[in-house]
């Protein structure tokens, strides 16, 4: 099935937030047969970027009208949402379409009332104003996407490039989504979970990184038990020390970045391979088919029988 993406332009707009769409559902090795991405604007015709060249969109806001996925590439906050974008949006919403609110395109999902009572994430910078204007939405500054299943915001920048692989991750599997990391030379995972800003983002040029090192190690030891004093004494730091140098270093817990590496080495196995789910849960270290189906239910929603069934690769 080819999913229809609604990309919407505005007067404006960075090229780069508007090319982030396409680059990826439009990736090569997608070959065009899993997503159509199309732009649209409130008045289709050329639009100015704000790189000081312009855009010709070709369609207006009807195309939302069957689009399966709307992404929302920012947006200018000094400026009202016009009536007619948001009733496109809301209506696209209503009728089961995802939206996708990247960077300040939180802006528009919020004045869509889309979040009310619920978290939208944002880029650092504009969350007090998100907030300030939009009380009954939990802000996240603190992360780099999250996903409400319905609606999904994001960070800007390359968090923008993180959401939208996770959305096709989501849709088509893993190895799907690694094929087009891949081929974007982007990182195949960052998860949402992860910081906007991490003090240490670079590993030292001189290989003496410790938390990279054990990284490293542990990503090789994943289908064993990892307890944090053994992963810390393999860094040769304190488990307090290592703690704090791994946060330091990746925005996230040891623990947390370790069941984000077992869940992928698990969807992994899943789609590729047809060994039963004990064996795939003892593999990815989760010990049983229960531990798995219950870390696979809190974080994707879904048992890992139906992953596999969705996203199995012939």
């Amino acid at each position: 099935m080819t999913r229809l993406v609604g990309v919407v332009a505005f007067d404006g707009i960075s090229p780069f937030h508007l090319a982030v769409p396409h680059a990826v559902f439009g990736a090569r090795p997608l070959r065009g047969t899993a997503y159509d991405v199309q732009v649209c604007a409130v008045s289709p015709g050329p639009l100015r970027t704000d790189a000081g060249y312009d855009v010709a969109v070709r369609h207006g806001l009807d195309l939302l009208r069957g689009a399966d996925l709307v992404v929302l590439p920012s947006w200018d906050t000094a400026r009202e949402p016009p009536t007619a974008l948001l009733d496109a949006v809301r209506a696209a919403h209503a009728r089961g379409a995802r939206v996708v609110g990247l960077c300040l395109g939180a802006f528009l999902v919020a004045a869509a009332g889309l979040v009310d009572g619920r978290e939208a994430a944002t880029h650092w910078h504009a969350a007090d104003t998100l907030a300030q204007r939009h009380p009954s939405v939990r802000v996240r500054s603190d992360v780099l996407w999250s996903d409400l299943g319905d609606v999904v915001t994001s960070a800007g920048v390359a968090a923008a490039l993180d959401c939208c692989l996770h959305v096709l991750r989501t849709d088509l599997g893993a190895h799907a989504a690694a094929e087009v990391a891949r081929s974007l030379v982007l990182a195949p995972h960052r998860d949402g979970s992860q910081a906007q800003f991490v003090p240490v983002p670079v590993a030292p040029a001189d290989g003496t990184d410790a938390v990279a090192r054990a990284m490293a190690w542990a990503t090789q030891r994943l289908d064993e038990p990892l307890d944090l004093d053994t992963w810390a004494a393999h860094a040769h730091v304190s488990r307090r020390t290592f703690t704090r140098q791994f946060r330091a270093r990746t925005g996230t817990s040891p623990s947390a970045w370790l069941l984000e590496q077992r869940l992928a080495r698990a969807r992994a196995l899943l789609e590729q391979g047809d060994e039963p789910v004990e064996v795939v849960a003892h593999r990815s270290g989760f010990g049983s088919a229960a531990s798995l189906r219950a870390h696979f239910a809190r974080r994707f929603r879904t048992s890992p029988r139906q992953h596999r069934a969705a996203f199995r690769q012939e």
